[in-house]
């Protein structure tokens, strides 16, 4: 056996190896990697990104509402660099010669590399700068677009787009230093379609950068794919309403079209304009909205904060109690001011005594409410009260609260629903009952909904026993259909049967006679059915809610109002929510009701407690 054998495969194997990696090293050179980018080895060429602008946004009836405007980078080749008048230079850029040559030697620092001087320059200063750009060799200008509103509106709907930074890169290798990306609203949540791809532009350059052709005809070159243009499900005449009416005042308004779920529109106020967060300014002004802690206005309280949802909850209440057997709609009780329990009384306001369940809802009766909830937990078909709550949370689950909607927007929050073992960690085991949590019978207590849940409940009832996932795009430009769950209709534990006496008891609230409760937002010739509601707040005067749909019939919009600190819901949400409602449906508010929309105008609570 020749005892060098082993050795000679060794050797064999290494050259083999050897030549693998660098025919392969080779190819990735030659082929791959000389297509697309500017190697310090090889200063022949230069490869300029191209940008493709970003999709635009319509409204449901084609109204647009963001568009693209041109904006320019001025961008700095350092090995380009030649001496130039840097007086006439600051001069057209508004800068001092610090900021000059601060950037000069940011720039020198990665030599090859070129860098953004100033970003995102006007028109004019480009239209400026770009006749005497031959006097300023090593500097040369880079086109982008930034986005551009019609209105000043619906600045949390839409979001907002920002520079990428090292952490989303490395979550994402598809974007790169200096790439924009949608960070919220619609922006962010569709920013795959709305980006576009971007192209590239292979040039020719001489061995002081001077660009000198295209590089083998273009062969490597790539135009940008603009981005596709998106239909939004939003109304912007009833969204700027919406904004006009809420000027004053801090909440939310989400209205929806309930037998599609799509969002109708989506306030939160304080409002901003969105375009505060482009151009040049926009980390100035983000930072000003950031630290404002009185108005909070990048705060989206439609999707982000968490009430109580107070007697708007009784509807479900209702509907639990007819489902479980344990009430009728004759069922009546009795009321004296209040739900008494031991020592203690859960208060109501003055109206008729007794009063069977369609009235109930039309007076809002704390008592009756605390009544039919004390027979939903002590349900003699249970094993004890902890069973039947778990059963009540699960018809309360079922109408969309506690969870993500899964909506079409990034920062959507749950609520809160408690499940039995939170009572039991709390109080223990077989040691509460209805009574311990009786708060939870008029939407108090540990229950958190959020404006767009109490929107999507509105939206159940005037379907009634089924909801859409709220969304709040309609269509995207070369797709046949959005998603397909935003079509799926989800429906509710509770049978069909028992909508009919509750929708009536939210329909008297509205339109019935004295001691009802929502008078205020009645229509001529439109059923509004609706519920108001006190949201007790532990900071200060409680807040003002109403729920609402019309038709009665054939329902074309469902609406949540939530106004902070104004107390009484037919104060404040109840008007607001009957104005937007009118608008949309008639597009106009009639005279007899024009003394509403100017006390809604005329008032502010920004200034309380």
């Amino acid at each position: 056996m020749d005892q060098f054998a082993a050795r000679r495969n060794i050797i064999v194997v290494i050259f083999l190896l050897t030549a693998v990696v660098l025919i392969a090293r080779l190819f990735y050179i030659q082929v791959i990697d000389s297509s697309y980018k500017l190697s310090a080895e090889n200063n022949s060429q230069r490869v300029e990104t191209l940008y493709p602008a970003r999709g635009l946004i319509y409204d449901r009836n084609g109204k647009l509402l963001v568009y693209n405007q041109p904006s320019y980078d001025l961008m700095i080749a350092p090995y380009e660099l030649q001496p130039f008048d840097s007086s006439e230079f600051c001069k057209i850029l508004r800068i001092d010669i610090k900021r000059l040559r601060a950037g000069i030697a940011r720039a020198r620092i990665p030599r090859y590399r070129r860098e953004p001087f100033i970003k995102q320059i006007s028109p004019e200063t480009y239209a400026v700068l770009q006749e005497k750009m031959h006097k300023y060799p090593g500097f040369y200008v880079r086109s982008r677009t930034l986005r551009k509103y019609s209105k000043p509106i619906a600045s949390h709907l839409l979001g907002y787009v920002g520079e990428v930074d090292e952490r989303l890169i490395a979550r994402n290798p598809d974007y790169l230093m200096g790439d924009y990306i949608g960070i919220s609203g619609i922006e962010g949540y569709y920013e795959n379609v709305l980006r576009g791809e971007k192209g590239q532009e292979v040039l020719l350059v001489d061995v002081h950068g001077r660009v000198k052709g295209s590089y083998q005809d273009g062969r490597f070159d790539k135009d940008a794919i603009v981005g596709s243009d998106l239909t939004s499900t939003i109304d912007a005449d009833l969204q700027e309403y919406g904004e006009y009416l809420m000027q004053h005042y801090k909440g939310s308004i989400v209205a929806i079209e309930p037998a599609t779920g799509e969002i109708l529109a989506l306030v939160s106020a304080p409002v901003y304009d969105p375009a505060l967060l482009i151009g040049r300014e926009r980390t100035v002004n983000y930072i000003k909205l950031e630290r404002d802690s009185v108005m909070k206005p990048l705060f989206n309280r439609a999707l982000m904060a968490n009430y109580p949802p107070g007697s708007t909850f009784k509807p479900v209440q209702a509907l639990i109690g007819l489902q479980e057997g344990v009430i009728t709609t004759a069922s009546s009780f009795s009321c004296n001011m209040g739900f008494r329990y031991g020592s203690r009384i859960l208060g109501c306001h003055d109206h008729r005594s007794p009063l069977d369940l369609i009235e109930g809802i039309q007076h809002s009766c704390n008592s009756y409410f605390c009544n039919v909830y004390k027979r939903i937990i002590e349900n003699p078909n249970y094993a004890n009260a902890e069973e039947a709550y778990q059963k009540w949370y699960e018809y309360v689950m079922s109408f969309g609260f506690g969870n993500r909607l899964n909506s079409d927007f990034t920062n959507e929050l749950r609520g809160f629903v408690a499940p039995s073992t939170y009572y039991d960690r709390y109080f223990g085991r077989n040691h509460w009952n209805a009574l311990t949590t009786i708060s939870l019978a008029i939407g108090q207590g540990e229950l958190l909904i959020t404006p767009l849940q109490m929107a999507n409940m509105s939206a159940t009832l005037a379907n009634r026993g089924y909801y859409i996932i709220p969304h709040v795009v309609k269509a995207v430009e070369g797709v046949d259909t959005i998603e397909h769950r935003f079509y799926e209709k989800h429906v509710v534990k509770i049978d069909t049967a028992h909508f009919g006496p509750v929708v009536e008891g939210m329909y008297l609230a509205v339109n019935g006679g004295e001691g009802s409760t929502a008078r205020i937002a009645r229509l001529q010739d439109i059923a509004v059915c609706g519920k108001t509601g006190t949201a007790q707040n532990p900071h200060g005067k409680d807040h003002s809610v109403f729920i609402a749909f019309a038709p009665k019939d054939n329902p074309k919009i469902a609406i949540s109002v939530y106004v902070e600190h104004g107390e009484w819901g037919a104060s404040y949400a109840a008007p607001i929510a009957s104005l937007m409602i009118e608008k949309y449906l008639t597009d106009s508010i009639a005279p007899n009701r024009k003394w509403i929309e100017a006390r809604m105008l005329n008032g502010n609570l920004l200034d309380s407690e």
